[in-house]
């Protein structure tokens, strides 16, 4: 195996120069671990000489749906406790009579489901947590489910409410216990941070409530409205905790290492789900840009400036963190640098 190390140091060390983000990162590895690692650039332009460290804390932002949604979701479809072609009415109560009855959790997984695009969670529904779920499990759908692939939150925070009908338990609780306590992911948890563990987390966005950087708050709306934990957002990690995880989703860890998912759900997700429909996706997972069905790497973002890739055909794995929210919501600067990082750890 591979890898142009130099070359990815370049790469991510112009996008400190070019200010897409503070620091960043990386890894590249397989089923066996880590092969190639590196940091760039600072924590904090505030604190420029304290550097971006492999241990860093990243918010993670929309990897949440993988590591605690798409994981658990898994986790209870390996377990007979759910059927992803059964409409959810028939399994669920909160949702039997209304739209979402009739929709299925592969919809919600393929993002086909029809349920609205935005969350606009506290506009809709207010403040309280049981009237947002309430409302959300409630919502009209936006168009007829299987008609069109459009990426929305809400798929997300649909699948974490049934996780926790399914399991009995909230999410932050089954995510670690059938997830990442079991892969040894022992810094993975959902925020606000406690003290000690947000002094080494990459700040993120500006607060204008306060006047500083978000920094071991989710940056998310959705996730801060719901007490940091959501299916869309609210998750912290580190590179070694992502690391853990794809190993395992390409079989890489012995028998003591065991999530509640297995490689079962892995194959099934890292296939195209679609149909014939554009763009195409697996469950959660999509194919990431620029590649060829033939490559087979799939990728997940997360918008603070994360990024995961895998692929079972090549057996490799990489993960790139970022706080680029801290100069920018503009996308095009890291989706460039991203996918350069993709062709140079995959070719």
């Amino acid at each position: 195996m591979t890898y142009r190390t130099d070359r990815i140091e370049q790469l991510l060390s112009e996008g400190v120069r070019d200010k897409v983000y503070p620091g960043a990162v990386w890894a590249v590895g397989d089923a066996a671990g880590t092969h190639v690692h590196g940091t760039t650039g600072v924590l904090d332009p505030e604190q420029p000489d304290v550097p971006m460290r492999p241990d860093t804390v990243f918010d993670a932002a929309s990897l949440t749906k993988i590591l605690a949604v798409w994981s658990s979701i898994g986790s209870l479809w390996e377990e007979g406790k759910l059927d992803l072609d059964s409409p959810l009415g028939t399994i669920w109560p909160e949702v039997e009579g209304h739209a979402l009855g009739s929709v299925t959790a592969r919809q919600l997984l393929t993002h086909t489901a029809g349920v609205p695009l935005r969350a606009q969670l506290k506009n809709l529904y207010g403040t309280d947590p049981q009237d947002i779920r309430d409302g959300v499990l409630r919502e009209a759908l936006h168009r007829q489910p299987g008609e069109a692939v459009e990426y929305t939150d809400r798929a997300a925070l649909i699948l974490g409410y049934l996780a926790e009908h399914l399991s009995g338990q909230r999410l932050d609780q089954l995510a670690t216990e059938r997830i990442w306590q079991p892969l040894g992911m022992n810094t993975t948890r959902f925020g606000p941070l406690p003290s000690e563990i947000a002094a080494r987390c990459a700040p993120t966005e500006l607060d204008q409530d306060t006047g500083t950087h978000l920094k071991g708050v989710a940056h998310d709306f959705s996730a801060r409205l719901l007490g940091g934990v959501c299916g869309i957002a609210g998750a912290f990690t580190i590179l070694d905790d992502l690391a853990a995880f794809l190993r395992y989703m390409l079989g890489g860890t012995s028998a003591s290492e065991q999530a509640g998912f297995g490689t079962t759900w892995a194959t099934e997700s890292l296939t195209i789900q679609t149909g014939e429909l554009e763009p195409v996706r697996g469950l959660f997972w999509h194919p990431a840009p620029g590649t060829q069905p033939t490559q087979d790497v799939w990728v997940h973002y997360g918008f603070t400036g994360t990024g995961m890739w895998i692929s079972p055909d090549q057996g490799r794995w990489a993960a790139l963190l970022t706080n680029k929210l801290y100069y920018t919501r503009d996308r095009q600067p890291l989706t460039e640098i991203r996918n350069a990082f993709r062709e140079l750890a995959f070719g």
